[in-house]
């Protein structure tokens, strides 16, 4: 899995060159654990890494040149994307 995370990380970094390594992987760790748990909880059976590896890809088609603007409209991940000590790798 650290493989797919890395994958996915260079290639949210290739959509939003904004932002730094770091934070690009927080996002992509956050927007894994976030599908896999809110599928969890709404009682569907685990699909896979592969299924969950594709769903974060089409997010960061989707959104990836925008997640930077998105964590300070958000409280709920403000925190954690707080990027004002990151540096643009």
């Amino acid at each position: 899995m650290e493989e797919k995370i890395e994958k996915l990380t260079a290639e949210l970094l290739a959509k939003n060159p904004q932002m730094s390594v770091g934070r690009a992987r927080v996002w992509i760790e956050l927007l894994w654990s976030d599908f896999e748990s809110t599928s969890a909880k709404a009682g569907y059976n685990y699909r896979g890494a592969d299924y969950t590896e594709n769903l974060v890809r089409q997010l960061i088609t989707s959104y990836g040149d925008k997640l930077h603007a998105f964590a300070g409209r958000n409280p709920k991940y403000s925190h954690l994307l707080d990027a004002s000590d990151d540096m643009v790798q």
